[in-house]
């Protein structure tokens, strides 16, 4: 008999979490059905996390386990899961316990009333002031520059229908940015308040730095607005140039002065030398990406599972 629920995790460097997560996870979703698998992507931490995951399964059938080769990221961790998830509704949430088990029966109950996916809102997040402020920033940026309204507070943390995952796995580009692709797919969507609690145990393996590459690469992968913005950017500098032109031009012929300006000539140049430098940059990038997209290679590579 297939699974009625399926919950999906990616992990990294969690081994103190994950006793913690499986016992509330089957407290939770025992609430709802007693036929539900959980399935732990482990993305090589080398914490000793597959350890404790192979220990689990071999404990409770219900736990399937999956290990990366190396470390290929969260976003691929999700769609590993995804692929090899069988229920008739799957919740996807993170690993450290800051996405509550016990918020998973009102996500369900939400779902039964004829949506499709049901996220959970973080409300105050329990993160460093700065985290929040960045994040923030990121998702409004995001939403301009990709055309389509996204919450920030909703993360990863959700239940789909099936129908979604099917669609969902249909996506097989390179860049993944699970909530993005979800949220393209329009299909009927709500959300809950739900309880942001702090972390489990350990500090979020996402640097600033981490956070700031994938935020570059989610936006130009989901939109090619910073191109658009780059070429009316181009027509507004060529226009202003133009204005201010033909006005040192007017003003020479009028007062009978000779045009001068040699600094200020070469502070232009330099400036536009610049964007045109950094719009190269852009097109370059876009250019780099279609060729990774161009190798097929496989989103991920599985090294063990435990069944």
């Amino acid at each position: 008999m297939e699974p009625h629920i399926s919950v999906v995790v990616p992990v990294y460097k969690a081994k103190n979490c994950i006793d913690e997560l499986y016992n509330r996870l089957v407290s939770s979703l025992e609430i709802i059905t007693k036929n539900f698998e959980i399935i732990l992507v482990e993305d090589c931490g080398n914490d000793g996390s597959w350890e404790k995951i192979e220990t689990l399964s071999s404990r409770d059938p219900r736990v399937l386990g999956m290990q990366f080769s190396r470390n290929f990221g969260q976003h691929y961790g999700i769609t590993a899961g995804l692929d090899h998830a069988k229920g008739d509704w799957v919740v996807v949430m993170d690993c450290d316990l800051q996405d509550r088990p016990e918020e998973i029966p009102r996500l369900y109950s939400k779902a039964q009333e004829g949506f499709d996916i049901v996220l959970a809102l973080r409300g105050r997040r329990q993160d460093p002031p700065l985290k929040r402020i960045t994040s923030k920033l990121f998702y409004k940026l995001f939403s301009y520059l990709a055309d389509m309204k996204f919450d920030g507070d909703s993360g990863n943390f959700r239940i789909m229908s099936r129908q979604v995952v099917v669609s969902f796995l249909q996506m097989r580009e390179k860049l993944r940015f699970f909530g993005a692709l979800i949220s393209w797919m329009g299909f009927k969507t709500t959300s809950i308040q739900a309880e942001h609690s702090t972390r489990y145990d350990g500090d979020s393996s996402y640097t600033y730095r981490a956070l700031f590459k994938l935020a570059t690469e989610t936006i130009i992968a989901y939109s090619d607005k910073p191109l658009r913005l780059s070429i009316k950017f181009g027509f507004l500098m060529s226009f202003l140039s133009l204005l201010y032109g033909s006005y040192i031009l007017l003003y020479s012929w009028v007062n009978g002065v000779t045009v001068e300006g040699w600094t200020s000539l070469i502070v232009s140049l330099y400036f536009i030398g610049g964007i045109v430098i950094f719009n190269l940059g852009i097109l370059g990038v876009y250019v780099g990406k279609s060729f990774d997209e161009n190798k097929k290679r496989p989103l991920y590579i599985i090294r063990k599972m435990t069944r």
